[in-house]
């Protein structure tokens, strides 16, 4: 069986990492669950926390902490992205901008401070929301 920095890729943590990087949106460690027992009824929740601790230390996924008690995941992707999170609805929103790059090169240079990521989100209320408080 193939390897992986020294662990093993297993059935049940290919499954883990194929429902996360086929998911819509950010997963909780109990909807991940809930989506791989319908795949493979014999995986146990204890296994998706140490998968997703694995692939958090491997540089695979995401660990995100929105406006909510829990975590969510998301695979790691290539662009960096931010979110939107709305607090009517829970609803989270991914967006791009170019001026984070700009501030974290204006941020180093003033520092000298090496960074290598950035997180931010911005809580709010989506239109739907938004049309509903009104």
């Amino acid at each position: 069986m193939q390897e992986l920095k020294g662990q093993r890729i297993t059935t049940q943590r290919r499954l883990l990492l194929d429902l996360l990087l086929h998911s819509e949106g950010h997963l909780d460690a109990d909807e991940l669950y809930r989506l791989a027992k319908e795949r493979e009824p014999r995986i146990s929740l204890s296994t998706v926390y140490r998968s997703l601790r694995l692939f958090k230390e491997l540089g695979l996924v995401e660990k995100r902490h929105f406006a909510e008690e829990h975590h969510h995941y998301e695979a790691k992707g290539d662009v960096e992205h931010h979110h939107l999170i709305c607090l009517g609805c829970g609803k989270v929103i991914e967006f791009e901008h170019p001026l984070t790059a700009t501030m974290k090169e204006d941020v180093s240079r003033q520092s000298g401070f090496d960074i290598v990521g950035a997180a931010v989100y911005m809580e709010g209320y989506c239109e739907s929301c938004r049309r509903g408080r009104a």
